[in-house]
């Protein structure tokens, strides 16, 4: 018989997502939480063990404000409140200021669109000499090919993600929060299932954690745990780091973030390891697979390599904007996994036909800024709350309605690449680093 351990809440997950929710439950006074993962925390897989993070501030909420508009200004605004305020998160905010181009026509449209959304004033840049007014002489020496943009010299910059996500992980245990992180006795085979409720999980170690209440919150890997009726579509991105001398760090400090939104984004370096995070930016890889019912899934998978054709991807960037960097070898990389919803809101939820089961899903490339606003989002669901308002519950409700007929390659408004989605079985080279 198998060995049985109980709690009264239990959270599949010690991402970004799950430690957020795990501090936020302890906050509120909630005992018996106990968080399980597959990999030890900080898991080398996870999206939010990362150098760094963009944070952004968005436009106050408005009630006149489109559905998509007012969830995306409510939730930052909950977010950046706890990145400027919080004692806990702010010390990893660093307001450096944000650039938004690209060096298409078509992509350029979508930098106009954030403009004109702003409440705050930007600054155009139509030339090479206007970014490379941005930054420190010397830094941008590229030619800037096509590129136009504008700059956000405040309310926007980064977050340091690793220390962010070991803060949450060490306040929720130092709170009384259990985690179990290996990859026997944290690793979940499956969720327990007694007729219309969820009773807990079984790891690998054949233990049953039951619980009272379960919330799953696995990020990439949630599908394999539950039917998510085609509401979600693991998709991967890809990194790099590059390293800098002590002194070039020093040069290289306190920039603003360039994200160009059909090529990638570097943002300032780590001053302790003096490495440069480098992104290429496209619609995303997924992983096909079909199921014994012709249902085809994307199934994650870790990779501490890129395709070579992301690393070219990477390497056009920097010729085009940092050129001194654009042949400096790479010291390591990695593909990272996010689940994409429909709309690319969140999916958090009670489980309509799942007694005691609480979905917390759907990153959709936007998780980590928004980490601090997700476990008051989960509360508020658990506990019937209600600190985030009716139509932010309603939008971020269970709907496989939305998922009929799922187009699985849809770009969902991202560019870059060759503007579609990518398949990791067509991959034909990976990098060696």
């Amino acid at each position: 018989m198998a060995a049985e351990s109980k709690s009264n809440i239990l959270i599949v997950g010690a991402g970004t997502w799950g430690c957020s929710i795990a501090l936020e439950l302890a906050r509120r006074g909630h005992t018996g939480i106990k968080v399980l993962d597959g990999c030890s925390f900080p898991s080398a897989i996870s999206a939010g063990n990362d150098l760094n993070k963009i944070a952004e501030e968005a436009n106050k909420p408005s009630a006149t404000d489109s559905n998509e508009s007012y969830f995306w200004n409510r939730i930052t605004e909950i977010a950046m409140h706890a990145w400027k305020r919080d004692p806990l998160f702010a010390p990893f905010y660093h307001d450096t200021g944000f650039i938004m181009a690209a060096a298409s026509d078509e992509a350029y449209e979508r930098c106009v669109e954030y403009a004109e959304t702003e409440d705050v004033d930007i600054s155009p840049l139509n030339s090479r000499e206007d970014f490379q007014r941005t930054m420190p002489k010397g830094v941008l020496q590229g030619n800037f090919p096509g590129w136009r943009g504008f700059w956000k010299q405040g309310g926007a910059g980064w977050v340091f993600a690793s220390g962010a996500l070991q803060a949450m992980h060490d306040e929720a245990a130092r709170l009384g929060v259990q985690f179990i992180t290996s990859e026997l006795e944290g690793e979940i085979q499956e969720l327990i299932f007694f007729h219309d409720a969820v009773l807990g999980a079984r790891t690998s170690d054949g233990v049953i954690h039951a619980a009272n209440q379960t919330i799953l919150a696995a990020g990439a890997n949630s599908s394999a745990l539950l039917d998510f009726k085609k509401q979600l579509r693991p998709t991967a991105w890809t990194l790099a780091h590059f390293p800098l001398s002590s002194e070039g760090a020093q040069l290289y400090k306190s920039l603003p973030v360039l994200y160009g939104v059909d090529r990638g984004f570097f943002i300032e370096p780590d001053i302790e390891r003096h490495e440069m995070k480098i992104c290429d930016e496209h619609p995303g890889y997924i992983n096909p697979v079909i199921d014994s019912n012709g249902e085809m899934h994307s199934v994650p998978f870790a990779q501490r390599q890129i395709p070579k054709e992301a690393e070219t991807r990477m390497r056009r960037l920097l010729t085009e904007t940092m050129p001194q960097f654009a042949e400096r070898k790479f010291s390591s990389a990695r593909i990272c996994w996010d689940a994409d919803t429909v709309d690319r809101i969140f999916l958090i939820d009670k489980h309509p036909e799942l007694r005691n089961l609480v979905v917390a899903v759907g990153g959709s490339g936007n998780g980590f800024m928004a980490s601090p606003a997700i476990g008051i989002l989960v509360a508020d669901v658990l506990e019937n709350k209600g600190e985030i308002e009716e139509r932010v519950r309603r939008m971020t409700r269970w709907r496989p309605e939305t998922s009929v007929d799922r187009d699985w390659w849809s770009t969902q408004g991202r560019y870059g690449a060759d503007g579609k989605v990518m398949d990791f079985r067509d991959v034909a080279e990976w990098t060696n680093i």
